[in-house]
């Protein structure tokens, strides 16, 4: 039989017990992360990116063409015209468009191709839009066919096309759109449909940045990450980030965590070595799952020329992603070559890794 004890907790004057009110207070030590401070934090990270174009390192020719087609819009008092963005992920497609609203003073809206599964999707996006404002579409290539007919009038006449009933019933309904830009951005344009791609006034491509472009990158980013950075350690940086923003942006801040773990906080070039031999990036920038491509095609298989599959099933990994992440890289930097035969290791590659190449390897290529 179960004793139920009527005996009341201690209460405090607000009538809350008084055990529970302790129970609620916490040393101010163990609040490692404080509301305020990951708002703080979230504040931080966002202004790493640049908002407008004197801010923004790199592209100048890119920057140039936007440049006039803003202010020819701004004169004529129209929207900007249609645009889509192209090149290897991390290179500022999305910063861009960010941009492109604040220098014309409008609102944005981001969203991304399979977000947009449904045609209602689209819609709502489509109907709340205001007078110029910018829509980003991210991985455009990816819309489905059905949410790719819903753009067209809306891109060309600024109207939404809606089937109502069924049958014979069926009707159109088109409902009137406020003029706004679409910004597309997509790292396969080839994949894009002929239709969607030339309903697009500007087409422009972004391309990989240079070392000292990246090194102004890595400065810029320390000084809202409020850490101390010298010349050369950007530089170090910025060698090994592959021509990427992104990338540069990531392997500052692992490096910021080495340093201030590690050493004194500042990042010199011997620290950002250091920092980056033991996340396994040297200074091409090839990381460890490079080189172990690499090594095997030249180990296992002679140097090539050797099939995707073969590296795929040696490697273990699938042969989208050697296809897609890895293999682009080390054909830009000259490591790898693809032939009708498959895919081979260069002179380069072999040097990097420390093999001596074959007198036969010349045959291949």
């Amino acid at each position: 039989m179960a004793i139920i004890s009527s005996k009341k907790q201690p209460q405090e004057p607000n009538g809350q017990p008084k055990q529970r009110r302790e129970s609620a207070k916490a040393p101010s030590n163990e609040n490692i992360l404080q509301p305020e401070a990951a708002v703080d934090e979230g504040k931080q990270e966002e202004s790493i990116r640049p908002q407008r174009f004197a801010d923004y390192i790199g592209q100048k020719d890119l920057k140039d063409v936007l440049d006039i087609a803003i202010k020819a819009a701004k004169s004529r008092g129209e929207v900007l015209d249609h645009l889509l963005l192209y090149g290897p992920p991390g290179l500022g497609k999305t910063t861009m468009a960010m941009i492109l609203a604040s220098e014309m003073g409008v609102n944005y809206k981001i969203t991304s191709a399979p977000a947009l599964e449904r045609p209602r999707d689209i819609a709502g996006l489509l109907v709340n839009l205001k007078p110029g404002d910018i829509l980003f579409v991210d991985e455009i290539h990816r819309l489905s066919r059905m949410t790719e007919e819903i753009l067209y009038p809306a891109m060309e006449d600024y109207r939404l096309d809606i089937t109502i009933g069924k049958g014979s019933s069926t009707r159109i309904r088109s409902v009137p759109l406020a003029k706004f830009t679409l910004v597309g951005a997509t790292t396969r344009v080839g994949a894009l449909t002929s239709p969607l791609r030339d309903r697009f006034g500007l087409v422009q491509k972004l391309r990989f940045y240079e070392v000292d472009e990246l090194s102004k990158i890595v400065l810029r980013s320390a000084q809202f990450l409020q850490t101390p950075v010298t010349e050369d350690g950007a530089t170090e940086i910025a060698r090994r980030s592959r021509g990427t923003p992104r990338i540069a942006n990531r392997l500052l801040k692992r490096v910021r965590d080495y340093a201030e773990v590690k050493l004194s906080g500042e990042i010199t070039e011997s620290v950002a070595s250091e920092a980056l031999q033991l996340f396994q990036v040297d200074p091409c920038g090839l990381d460890w799952t490079d080189r172990r491509m690499l090594s095997v095609i030249i180990e296992q298989f002679n140097g090539g020329p050797v099939g995707l599959e073969t590296i795929a099933a040696a490697t273990g990994e699938d042969t989208q992603t050697i296809e897609e992440v890895y293999e682009p890289y080390l054909m830009q930097i000259g490591y790898l070559s693809r032939t009708p035969r498959g895919r081979v290791a260069t002179k380069a590659a072999y040097k990097h890794l420390g093999f001596k190449p074959p007198n036969e390897q010349l045959s291949l290529l």
